[in-house]
């Protein structure tokens, strides 16, 4: 009896995955951030080794387009979801900083740098009139590279690093603007997840601008009060955007249910995380204590919603791998 050769139906399945799938490393890379903030350690550790293992993969993957198929790269480089490599990137890196890891995360914000311009210029060269949720990754992974440079300029005491973050966080709120032209508000309503990121944009630059009040000392002396002054009502500007459109898309998920697993469901679980991790950063740079309970209760909302998810991509998964399994042809002597 012999076997037919085939690929691997797993090799298959994972082949087909899109670009937006680097979502799932940015959701869990933020609640493992948000679980560190308050202090469930173990827990955070474990998210990030999910996260770590997902952004190997999905790196190997980037990778092997890159140097073997060179046109599916480019096509998929010019799609919003491209981002996510970006953002997933400086997400993990400002993980690793918490922890003390502060060469890693300097070679993920180096690596994060380097990719940023060339996938920003791609995917805003392909930008069509109306948008979905996606569109708003041009903030999402602009306001990274100001979360972790600011992040690490305050861990490793260095002002250059600090300003440059500064000018990003700007910039990408400029982004905020473009892409916010471009929104398809109908999303909010029919969208398959991603349209969630329009209020996890926000989220995100809320946290880099609790970063970069964070990130100031004697020593560094970065913001004289006037800076610090508009640092803080931007940031706290943008942390009420952001909660509000956390209610508006919360309602339209009870208003218009959308159950069915979609793998851009994990671009609504990283702005829940987002969120509460904003929250909790904001608490903490401008002294709000109260704050913290708003922010742990989601928290346990964004775990929610991420366990949630993974139980639909398992099942997806399974799904997918079983109807890539091609069948068994055999031909025996007669």
């Amino acid at each position: 009896m012999s076997e037919t050769p085939h690929t691997s139906p797993l090799r298959t399945w994972w082949a087909q995955r899109p670009p937006a799938a680097g979502s799932a490393v940015m959701a869990t890379g933020i609640v493992s951030v948000a679980l560190h903030l308050t202090g469930y350690e173990v827990m955070s550790r474990i998210a990030l080794v999910l996260a770590c293992v997902a952004w190997v993969v999905l790196a190997a993957g980037f990778a092997v387009r890159l140097l073997r198929e060179r046109s599916r790269w480019v096509a998929e480089a010019e799609t919003p979801g491209a981002l996510t490599a970006i953002a997933a990137t400086t997400v993990l890196g400002t993980r690793f900083s918490a922890l003390g890891w502060q060469r890693l995360a300097e070679a993920l914000l180096a690596l994060a740098t380097v990719l940023w311009p060339v996938l920003i210029v791609l995917v805003m060269g392909h930008w069509k009139r109306r948008m979905p949720g996606a569109v708003f990754l041009t903030c999402v992974a602009t306001q990274g590279l100001a979360v972790l440079g600011a992040t690490l300029a305050g861990a490793i005491s260095t002002a250059w690093l600090a300003h440059a973050a500064l000018v990003l966080f700007w910039l990408g709120l400029v982004f905020y603007g473009l892409a916010l032209a471009r929104f398809d508000l109908r999303q909010v309503t029919t969208g398959a997840g991603d349209q969630w990121v329009a209020g996890g944009a926000m989220a995100i630059s809320a946290l880099a601008g609790s970063k970069l009040i964070a990130a100031d000392s004697a020593s560094l002396y970065l913001w004289n009060a006037d800076d610090r002054g508009v640092l803080r009502a931007v940031t706290v500007a943008l942390l009420i955007l952001d909660l509000a459109w956390y209610v508006v898309l919360l309602a339209a998920e009870f208003g218009w249910p959308r159950p069915r697993y979609d793998v851009r469901r994990w671009a609504t679980v990283f702005p829940m995380g987002m969120t509460s991790a904003a929250t909790l950063s904001v608490a903490t740079a401008l002294d709000v204590s109260w704050l913290r309970t708003p922010g742990q209760v989601l928290l346990w909302i964004a775990v929610a919603a991420w366990l949630a998810v993974a139980a639909g991509a398992v099942a997806s998964a399974r799904a997918g791998i079983g109807a890539d399994e091609p069948p068994l042809t055999s031909t025996a002597p007669r």
